[in-house]
């Protein structure tokens, strides 16, 4: 009876089990709620933002004074979702499109071309860095006036914007780029006695292009702007998404030109993340701008 008293007692002592801890999520979950929680962020920003623009239209505008900021259900339902209304913009925004390639791909190269001389010279550098400046803060508005005067009022026009208003952000980041690469780097390909152009190409081009896409990324979206203002100030030819607007404004068509607006900005981000998924794709695995 005692042992079996002495037995009990102890099992009766013995500590109870601890629970068991609860394992740490693995890298798999915490990638996907990573994922929603950056999906959740801009979902949540939007709504936000539609709020506020139905708190506009009804709250702080009188009904007779609504047309101002008509709310979004007509913007879509009276524009967006008319056929009649949205096919005239969208070939107007293949207008601006048109524009906007041609004018980001003469910045493009005309500002890679200048950022290696600016890099290879230093007098170069000091010739064309202030012009540069100069194209960068001068207001692109004070130069329409000059712009239509000397090449006329019509699509070139319209072209030559985007490539001034886009220019600056591609000469300085690749200028940056091309100075940026290790002195190391150069004294090893100055012992394999590599000419100027196997220097150019397999060295400094590489090295450079994360800073170069950041530029043309940079320059995407004022390449959009540039044309948006071309097409208001230079209607000869095609109509662009800016001649529409600019149409809109004087006719008061309140959900057309927001309409407008909206398509407008949609093609402005869509090129932006068009660059930066070619960033991403070129230099994404080994440098860390193409991660962002």
């Amino acid at each position: 009876m005692s042992e079996m008293a002495s037995t009990t007692t102890t099992r009766k002592a013995a500590p109870t089990a601890a629970p068991a801890a609860r394992s740490a999520p693995s890298p798999a979950e915490r990638s996907r709620r990573s994922g929603l929680g950056r999906a959740l962020v801009p979902v949540l920003s939007v709504l936000l933002g539609f709020a506020a623009w139905y708190a506009v239209s009804y709250l702080l505008l009188a009904p007779d004074r609504r047309f101002l900021l008509p709310p979004p259900h007509e913007v879509l339902t009276e524009s967006l979702l008319n056929p009649d209304r949205l096919r005239p913009m969208l070939e107007a925004l293949a207008v601006t499109a048109r524009h906007t390639a041609l004018g980001l791909c003469a910045s493009t190269f005309i500002g890679v071309v200048a950022g290696i001389l600016m890099s290879r010279s230093r007098v170069v550098e000091q010739v064309v860095f202030p012009y540069a400046v100069m194209l960068q803060v001068i207001p692109v508005l004070a130069l329409v006036p000059l712009i239509g005067i000397w090449f006329g009022y019509g699509s070139f026009s319209r072209t030559i914007v985007c490539t001034i208003i886009s220019l600056f952000p591609i000469i300085t980041n690749t200028h940056f780029g091309m100075r940026s690469i290790d002195r190391s780097l150069h004294e090893m390909f100055t012992l394999g006695r590599a000419s100027g152009p196997r220097r150019l190409l397999s060295l400094e081009l590489p090295a450079a292009l994360p800073s170069i896409l950041t530029g043309l990324r940079i320059a995407s979206g004022q390449a959009v702007v540039g044309a948006i203002i071309g097409d208001m100030f230079f209607a000869q030819g095609e109509a662009g998404i800016g001649t529409l607007l600019a149409s809109f404004q004087a006719q008061l068509r309140s959900n057309d030109m927001v309409a407008a607006i909206f398509l407008a900005s949609l093609f402005g981000v869509t090129v932006f993340g068009l660059f930066a998924l070619i960033t991403r794709l070129a230099v994404g695995r080994w440098h860390t701008s193409g991660s962002r």
